[in-house]
């Protein structure tokens, strides 16, 4: 499994020069963005974080209130195209309130018809229900939406951290070590053609 070293993987790969998005809003798990941001970082990559709106947004301890994050951007004014790769970090309101608004649905599913890494964990992978991107996979999610992603079609198992065509997805906070390298180690591959042939032909989920 790759580790960050000095802006590079064990693999000699580097995200140098990449820009990464991370897409959250108020009710993330702090841990589960700022852990996988610093090994972002580490590994060289620029980060900007994506919210229903620019500004600050309510970061969660579990069910505890904590630090607020600061968004860069609004997700209604950004374009995929901008990012070599997508981070989604969980919390249980988080996604909630992302995967109930288009844009952000829309934002996520650009990714996967790019070909692009996307890494999602803890219950980030609500979202990936509601952009139609999960059936046929092999993912895994926190316990209690696994039901969710089987109804969706995915193939679900309980692993620290499952990678699917440029799709990595891990189950907690208490995942975070693999799922960082693993994460890191996709992004720097690049496009995955199958990622993008996965999703030709499905649509999102319609209300």
């Amino acid at each position: 499994m790759a580790q960050t070293l000095s802006g590079k993987t064990l693999s000699g790969k580097t995200l140098s020069g990449e820009t990464v998005a991370i897409l959250a809003t108020d009710g993330v798990e702090l841990v589960e963005l700022t852990e996988p941001m610093k090994a972002l970082n580490e590994a060289g990559a620029s980060v900007e974080i994506v919210s229903l709106k620019a500004g600050d947004f309510q970061g969660f301890n579990h069910l505890t209130p904590g630090d607020k994050v600061t968004a860069d951007k609004a997700v209604a004014g950004v374009d995929a195209s901008a990012y070599s790769a997508l981070m989604l970090p969980g919390g249980v309101a988080n996604p909630d309130q992302l995967r109930a608004n288009e844009d952000a649905v829309k934002f996520v599913r650009a990714f996967f018809d790019a070909g692009k890494p996307v890494a999602a964990i803890c219950h980030a992978p609500w979202l990936l229900i509601e952009a139609g991107v999960v059936e046929g996979r092999t993912m895994t999610a926190f316990d209690s939406i696994r039901t969710d992603l089987r109804n969706a079609g995915a193939h679900v198992v309980d692993e620290p951290v499952v990678v699917d065509q440029g799709l990595v997805t891990s189950r907690n906070p208490d995942d975070i070590p693999a799922f960082n390298a693993k994460m890191i180690e996709e992004f720097a591959e690049g496009r995955h053609r199958e990622q993008a042939e996965k999703t030709q032909g499905v649509q999102p989920v319609a209300h």
